[in-house]
């Protein structure tokens, strides 16, 4: 698992969510799907890596005050298209709205991602970016690449979805989400992080706390799943009825994907 991990010096989390069996038995191509963090600190050296990838989307599912906060550094001459929204409010932070108010447990950070996991597949702005994202994959003449703030929450959801459709199986999706808990860069952004939240609330968090915060369990993306199967009656219904993935886009995506 760990081979699909393109370890970036100032983009966290980057890897190749393609290259699956599929139950069909055939495989996602390599180099066609990519999912990291935000690439607000890009390097250079990132920029030249990411160029000679080729990405033609790129889904960026940041809020639009996050994307203030760390504007996306392309690099020179990207002609991709780039996907994101301004729905919601601009001013909306919930995380740290969260932070603020939080007594920075372990089990206040976990209970939290579960709330909100619980809620992501009904979120209009996600609804509307997920939607704009399978629609791309069906018509895109290169590999896209989804991406949010740190790569794990919202990108894991719309990874997840997407492997889902192709017929990876369900050790693989849980597998592939939980590679966050590698690819994150834990010794790097810990301190970060810790410092951050500390500046944000004049309280210290506990590395064990930051930890869960920055990472991801099996039972984050179950409660996702758990509200569009209660909602929609499953992940397929959800990917057609609310994100307008018909048999035809069905096809376009497998074919441009699946080989």
């Amino acid at each position: 698992m760990t081979r699909r991990i393109l370890p970036l010096e100032g983009v966290m989390n980057f890897r190749d969510y393609g290259d699956y069996a599929t139950a069909a038995g055939a495989r996602i191509h390599p180099g066609r799907l990519y999912r990291s963090a935000h690439h607000g600190r890009a390097t250079d050296a990132d920029l030249a890596v990411l160029a000679g990838l080729g990405i033609a989307v790129v889904v960026d599912l940041r809020r639009p005050n996050e994307r203030m906060r760390e504007p996306s550094r392309r690099p020179a001459g990207f002609s991709g298209r780039v996907i994101e929204t301004e729905v919601g409010d601009p001013n909306e932070d919930p995380w740290w709205d969260f932070v603020r108010n939080s007594d920075l447990s372990e089990a206040a950070f976990h209970d939290y991602l579960l709330g909100y996991y619980r809620a992501a597949p009904s979120d209009p702005r996600l609804v509307e970016l997920y939607s704009r994202y399978f629609a791309a994959l069906g018509e895109a003449e290169g590999p896209v690449l989804i991406h949010c703030a740190a790569g794990k929450d919202r990108t894991g959801i719309l990874a997840a979805l997407t492997h889902h459709l192709i017929g990876v199986h369900p050790d693989d999706i849980i597998a592939d989400y939980l590679l966050t808990n590698e690819a994150i860069g834990f010794e790097q952004r810990l301190p970060l992080m810790m410092q951050a939240i500390a500046e944000g609330t004049g309280r210290e968090p506990t590395p064990a706390a930051v930890k869960v915060a920055m990472g991801v369990d099996a039972a984050f993306l179950a409660a996702a799943i758990a509200t569009i199967e209660a909602e929609h009656g499953g992940v397929d219904a959800y990917l057609k009825d609310a994100l307008g993935v018909d048999e035809a886009l069905r096809a376009k995506v497998e074919e441009r994907l699946v080989g």
